[in-house]
């Protein structure tokens, strides 16, 4: 029987993540608020179903009353949560809100079936982040103070990345934490949102020749750090946002191909001085050569995937544990193991219709900063989801960087939770403003509001 109930909810599981995808890319079609609405509203519903299915699998496989306290707390924190954020955020994107809740909720039930210790730890670290979201739009209305601060954020972003070299621990090859106490944290995940307000702040204010000069030497300190913390992902992150941001504020080329040149003759010195990146591209290039040696993790992941196929082994029912740091930079593989390769695809194409929408609010903003952020910001999330999933699957070299909002780990999900409460605040603030305007208009040029 239990057999039987495992074998049917695989498909129903998939069908309900394929629904919910559909409304993911749905809602931009038209612009009846009505029947957008329902649709929101239906991806709601879809989200605590898909989470109802799949802890009740994971009471049913592990029989313990730990998995009940999970499943209820888990539904408690997003009930809470979907209250709290649209308290403060009036105006929200409902999309960007149901895709981010809906990857915490996967994350929740993916990290469970590891171990319920991971699943506890992140749903308060989540709740620490929402916390933290609360004061997000007090910042966001000061703005025009924030958007000062360029030299600020480089420096303040700078010496926090610095403190590695002094009180950092190494994990995985990498010295890119630090810890205070039982507490650990990564100071790149953090740094990234320091790092895209100073773009956007200094990239807003002038884009002449020596000016852009300056501000890429002092971007260039901070991708030189993390190559010497050897935080090869977080340095490619910063790399690439850097040229994104720079490109949409010039809009000239030539600065979009010299930086693509440049990255091009970094890699290869990487290649040249580095033996760690050596390592990693020889694992990538043939992991089956060397399955007993730097291959084994790449390996494993693949086995992984080939195993579970389109509609995956059943969740419970694969063996995720034999991939080496399966919660944090693998659970993609953990992912296509158990739900599946249709459930994997459809998961890249939530983030991407959250991207697509991240784009779509940064095209809105009037001001020059705030469009830079929100494109900024963006473009840290999605490359983020790329560099993991082109690691996991082989597509590229591993790079070690966590799938926000699912993988384990406090640093990333309260960045990336506040990446998207940044961009939800500049949102909201840009839709008042927008209507401020309008009543302006309306009423022959009189303000109508205080």
């Amino acid at each position: 029987m239990e057999l039987f109930i495992v074998e049917i909810a695989r498909y129903v599981i998939i069908l309900l993540f394929a629904s919910y995808t559909f409304c993911s890319f749905h809602a931009f079609a038209g612009k009846n608020k009505g029947r957008q609405n329902r649709v929101f509203a239906a991806q709601g519903t879809l989200t605590v179903l898909l989470h109802a299915i799949m802890s009740a699998l994971l009471i049913m496989e592990n029989k313990s009353l730990i998995y009940v306290f999970l499943w209820a707390g888990e539904l408690v924190f997003y009930f809470v949560f979907i209250k709290v954020y649209q308290a403060c955020y009036k105006g929200l994107s409902k999309l960007v809100l149901n895709n981010m809740m809906m990857c915490m909720m996967v994350g929740f039930i993916m990290l469970g079936r590891l171990s319920s210790q991971y699943a506890i730890h992140q749903v308060v670290l989540a709740a620490a982040a929402m916390v933290a979201c609360i004061f997000v739009p007090f910042f966001i209305q000061r703005f025009s103070v924030l958007e000062r601060l360029g030299w600020q954020y480089a420096l303040v972003g700078i010496l926090f990345l610095l403190l590695v070299f002094v009180i950092g621990v190494e994990k995985y090859g990498s010295r890119n934490w630090i810890r205070i106490g039982t507490i650990e944290v990564q100071p790149s995940e953090f740094v990234k949102i320091f790092y895209v307000f100073f773009m956007a702040s200094l990239l807003a204010k002038s884009t002449k020749f020596k000016h852009i000069v300056l501000v890429s030497c002092v971007a260039a300190v901070h991708v030189a750090i993390l190559v010497a913390e050897k935080d090869l992902g977080a340095a490619l992150i910063y790399f690439v946002t850097y040229i994104v941001v720079l490109y949409v504020a010039t809009m000239n080329v030539a600065y979009l191909g010299a930086g693509l040149a440049g990255g091009t003759l970094a890699a290869v010195a990487a290649f040249k001085l580095f033996a760690h990146v050596r390592t990693r591209v020889s694992a990538w290039q043939d992991p089956w050569g060397s399955i007993q040696a730097e291959g084994y993790q790449i390996a494993r992941s693949l086995f992984a995937i080939g195993t579970g196929g389109f509609i995956g082994m059943g969740l419970g029912k694969g063996l995720p544990g034999s991939v080496p740091v399966v919660e944090s930079d693998f659970i993609f593989a953990a992912i296509s193991e158990e739900l599946g390769g249709v459930f994997a695809i459809c998961l890249i194409m939530v983030y991407l219709s959250s991207y697509i929408m991240f784009v779509n609010i940064a095209m809105k903003m009037k001001k020059q900063f705030y469009k830079l952020t929100a494109f900024g910001l963006g473009v840290v999330f999605i490359f983020q989801v790329f560099l993991c999933v082109g690691g996991v699957t082989k597509f590229i070299p591993s790079t070690g960087v966590t799938l926000p909002l699912i993988s384990y780990g406090g640093s990333s999900i309260m960045t990336t939770i506040i990446i998207f409460s940044i961009i939800q605040g500049m949102y909201v603030l840009n839709g008042r403003e927008e209507e401020g305007f309008e009543e302006e208009e309306g009423s022959g040029g009189k303000k109508t509001g205080t």
